[in-house]
């Protein structure tokens, strides 16, 4: 028991938890973005009781500021024990396969063999995604500084169209990681009856789905007010 984490299934749990907690962490992300599309319908794009920025004024409270390190230290543990895994997997298979789940359903077969490649589209895009909000906004807190405003931080990102259809192709990768990852988490964590995880497998493509739609609707929104394009 001692020797748990250093092993192939030990490593592949702290990956799946990992995973699931930063799943958690979209899902929050995504529904306080989509604040922003409620203030677009409504009228209340930019106003200072918008609920997108009343969602935002909540992410900076410090009690919340305390777990970005927790959050960072996530993403951190899962990139680095899903390149571990990934490494293991080339040197005993002769190829980089997936989180050595034994599964062979078809419908899964890109995700679940590509999943690595996918995670780091995924993390390229995350640090693209930094530089156009984080550090405009909680890192300017960190540093004593004042967090420019959310709505025009969407305008001037999204106010691109090629910036709109990179972030949309980040989206579906999104998609395709979160879908099948899911699945493999609770898969490895022991959930290993075959009848549920197939039910589990629809909720993480519905969670993958409503993630990519949410975020793709932010961005879209976002497009239409920089351009102009109002309701």
């Amino acid at each position: 028991m001692a020797n748990i984490f250093q092993s192939s299934i030990g490593k592949k749990l702290i990956m799946s938890v990992s995973g699931l907690f930063l799943v958690i962490f979209m899902l929050l992300h995504t529904t306080i973005n989509c604040f922003a599309v409620r203030d677009f319908f409504h009228g209340s794009w930019g106003a200072e009781d918008g609920w997108f920025q009343l969602g935002c004024d909540f992410m900076a409270l410090p009690i919340v500021n305390v777990m970005v390190p927790v959050l960072a230290a996530g993403f951190l543990i899962h990139i680095a024990y899903a390149l571990i895994l990934s490494i293991t997997n080339f040197k005993a298979r002769g190829g980089v396969k997936r989180y050595e789940v034994n599964s062979k359903a078809k419908a899964d077969s890109f995700a679940a063999q590509n999943m690595i490649w996918l995670g780091l589209i995924v993390l390229g895009f995350i640090f693209f995604h930094l530089t156009h909000f984080w550090q405009h906004m909680q890192l300017q807190e960190f540093t004593g500084g004042e967090a420019e405003n959310p709505y025009v931080l969407l305008e001037n990102t999204f106010g691109n169209i090629w910036i709109v259809i990179l972030y949309i192709v980040w989206f579906v990768v999104l998609y395709m990681h979160i879908g099948h990852g899911f699945w493999s988490a609770l898969q490895t964590i022991g959930w290993n009856n075959m009848i549920w995880l197939n039910r589990w497998k629809w909720i993480g493509r519905i969670i993958g789905g409503l993630i990519v739609l949410g975020l793709t609707a932010v961005a879209l929104v976002s497009y239409f007010h920089a351009n102009g394009i109002c309701c």
